[in-house]
């Protein structure tokens, strides 16, 4: 039976946290930034959470972590 890989997206994006989490960065952040609010563009800074609604797909993704 092969190994199970881990998809190379999803270890580029997601990192599982001690406690079970899953962080990400966040969306519509890289460009035609312009037309977006400068509130807009401060709370997208940072990192979040995985909702919990797409924890199983993502964690389907990386059988490692």
């Amino acid at each position: 039976m092969p190994k199970m890989k881990t998809k190379s997206s999803a270890k580029k994006r997601f990192r599982v946290r001690p406690g079970g989490t899953i962080k990400c960065g966040h969306a519509f952040k890289r460009h035609i930034l312009t037309k977006k609010t400068t509130k807009n563009k401060r709370q997208l800074r940072g990192i979040t959470n995985v909702n919990a609604a797409d924890v199983v797909s993502v964690m389907r993704m990386m059988p490692n972590a």
